[in-house]
């Protein structure tokens, strides 16, 4: 089987319902980014920041796999595929995807403060337990903090996605412009035989000399026509 690489951001699960951050409406004019995905900001105002979390993992519980994931689980019917992505949700699991590659990290997740990495910090929370509170420890004793990976923190998950995409076949980027680096750089790690499409409603300034077959809708509609394209059975 060939290799299948999806490359997913927000826009994916935007048709679920899941705030964005950057369009109009989203976060981002809720929040300040200093404020709330920065460990400057977690260390201001931890309160602000564990409540921010509890909050989308309340939303997330509401919120179900769209068409869109539906279909890339849907790939694996015919490729190796993994998912690189770049949202925290678990909307790519719930559909059905069976390797997926977080590099923002997860939100249903929780780890120590001290060292967010060490594995032995990191806990799953269940759906009924998904508010952390001020006082809750990690293993290490310190205050569990949400496992998402903020602005100036290291993206241990860069290196793996990075080998995925370079043994790709086909590339896919769904939902996302791909402007925010470490990500931002995987696209030079696909090789010049493989294919790559990108779903986009937006007019997306890709980076790239590669020929790209960009697919211009949202994503639901434009899974479908990339099955269309690959001859695979809806």
């Amino acid at each position: 089987m060939k290799n299948f690489v999806v490359l997913s951001g927000a826009g994916i699960s935007a048709e679920s319902g899941i705030s964005t951050f950057r369009d109009s409406g989203g976060l981002w004019e809720q929040y300040s980014v200093e404020d709330v995905c920065t460990p400057q900001g977690y260390a201001r105002n931890p309160q602000l920041v564990i409540d921010f979390y509890n909050e989308r993992r309340k939303q997330l519980l509401d919120v179900k796999p769209n068409h869109a994931h539906e279909m890339v689980a849907r790939l694996e019917e015919w490729f190796n595929v993994t998912v690189v992505t770049q949202n925290v949700d678990d909307l790519h699991e719930r559909a059905g995807s069976k390797n997926v590659i977080h590099l923002h990290g997860e939100l249903n997740k929780v780890t120590s403060s001290l060292d967010p990495n060490d594995p032995r910090c990191i806990r799953t929370l269940e759906p009924d337990e998904y508010e952390i509170h001020m006082g809750d420890k990690a293993r290490d004793g310190s205050q569990l903090r949400p496992f998402i990976v903020w602005f100036g923190e290291s993206v241990p998950n860069i290196e793996p996605a990075a080998e995925a995409v370079m043994k790709a076949d086909y590339l896919l980027i769904i939902g996302t412009s791909l402007n925010v680096y470490p990500a931002a750089g995987l696209l030079g790690y696909a090789s010049e035989e493989a294919r790559i499409f990108l779903i986009d409603p937006a007019d997306v300034q890709v980076n790239t000399y590669r020929d790209v077959n960009v697919l211009k809708c949202g994503a639901s509609k434009g899974m479908d026509r990339l099955f269309e394209l690959l001859g695979l059975k809806v």
